[in-house]
């Protein structure tokens, strides 16, 4: 289903861009260079983002879609 792609296409995006950036998917390591990366920017599609921002809001459309919530819901 759609919805499903989605879900996986923002979730993808974020552990993508997480690994990227941290070169690590181990949460205690992500959780010590946060504050590092705070106020940190990167160019997206010629846009410029907080990588947190980022990575939260494909996060939140990863868990959306997977979760088939308002608006990606049949």
């Amino acid at each position: 289903m759609i919805i499903n792609r989605i879900g996986d296409f923002g979730l993808a995006i974020a552990i993508f861009t997480i690994y990227f950036v941290f070169q690590s998917v181990d949460y205690s390591t992500i959780f010590a260079l946060v504050p590092e990366y705070q106020n940190k920017t990167f160019l997206f599609f010629g846009l410029e983002f907080n990588i947190i921002t980022f990575v939260c809001i494909f996060l939140f459309i990863g868990c959306m879609g997977k979760s088939a919530q308002i608006g990606l819901h049949t």
